[in-house]
């Protein structure tokens, strides 16, 4: 086994399991500095004990370098193999994109590449880069020459990766009065547009309706992201008051997708909104809102949800091709 993989491989299980940053991160730092290395020299290391001698590499991680070198799967890595996420595996079957993962760029962890890669390797045809817009300051959303140069560096990543694709896109922010933190022309340019609402969450409900349904007819946007902005643990945070049922008509109208958002913190909407959605007869994305590699695997936790409020595959988006979503 190789060691850098499988120090990636711990980091993965790590955010799959909702493990903190922190410890994330020591995985993937050491990983960083074993593949700069020769690895001859790793080896060497191993053998001599002196791998805690680099920096970035603790107890543990050089735990994992000496199993894998010696061809056993790591006991770090094994420990957190238990961790379950089950449900709506039918959906999750069907499902042949996410349609909502961050990067480093905006407010992720990992780079570009290991969102891609990470979601290939979890059966993706494809992921659409969807990060921040540039009003959301504290996650260093992208001003218009950062999208801009986002987008050379998804093409340069596409001739790499085919045929998995990395659609362009972006979560805009919904302003106060439902327009959208970006300009228009470059949202044309996007493949894909979730527009969500992050600011003034506790909108008098006649207002928030409005800006939300201004945001679903504007036909750049192709998902409504998170719609509650609920949180359901920890502290939690209550969930925006707006009329549903014009929304989610709406959306119908539109042709906007509503999107079940698969954060095991949001899980968004809740079991009677996402119902009367499907009543209203709107189109879903099951979307990891993935900001690590690891939480790209959330995906079950959304399926499952749809699957018991009577969610068809056909109805959601992100089971089509590529193609497909594209054509609309």
């Amino acid at each position: 086994m190789d060691p850098v993989r499988a120090l990636k491989q711990v980091a993965f299980q790590l955010e799959r399991a909702g493990e903190p940053t922190y410890r994330v991160q020591a995985f993937r730092n050491a990983a960083s500095v074993l593949a700069d290395l020769d690895p001859a020299d790793v080896e060497k290391r191993a053998k001599l004990g002196t791998l805690t001698d680099l920096k970035g590499v603790g107890k543990s991680t050089a735990g994992v370098v000496v199993d894998a070198l010696a061809n056993r799967e790591p006991s770090y890595l094994a420990k957190l193999r238990h961790v379950d996420i089950t449900g709506g595996e039918e959906m999750r079957a069907a499902l042949k994109g996410d349609c909502h993962v961050h990067s480093d760029w905006s407010d992720g962890g990992s780079p570009i590449r290991d969102m891609a890669e990470a979601a290939r390797d979890l059966g993706h045809e494809f992921m659409v880069l969807t990060d921040h817009s540039p009003r959301l300051t504290v996650a260093n959303g992208l001003s218009r020459d950062r999208l801009e140069k986002q987008l050379e560096v998804v093409a340069g990543l596409n001739a790499e990766l085919a045929p998995f694709l990395v659609l362009t896109g972006i979560e805009v922010d919904i302003l106060d009065d439902g327009s959208l933190d970006q300009d228009e022309d470059l949202l044309a340019r996007l493949d894909v547009v979730v527009a969500s609402v992050h600011s003034k969450l506790k909108m008098p409900r006649a207002e928030m309706t409005r800006r939300m349904v201004n945001a679903v007819k504007n036909p750049h946007v192709d998902i409504l992201g998170h719609c509650t902005g609920r949180l359901v643990v920890g502290k939690g945070r209550p969930e925006s008051q707006f009329d549903a049922e014009k929304v989610f008509e709406a959306c119908a109208e539109h042709g906007t997708a509503v999107e079940i958002n698969s954060r095991p913190e949001r899980l968004d909407p809740p079991r009677r909104l996402l119902s009367l959605a499907v009543d209203a007869g709107c189109a879903f994305s099951i979307d990891s809102d993935a900001h690590a590699p690891g939480q790209l695997d959330w995906l079950n936790y959304g399926c499952a949800r749809a699957q018991e409020c009577g969610v068809a595959p056909e109805q959601v988006i992100n089971t089509r091709s590529a193609a497909r979503l594209l054509s609309g």
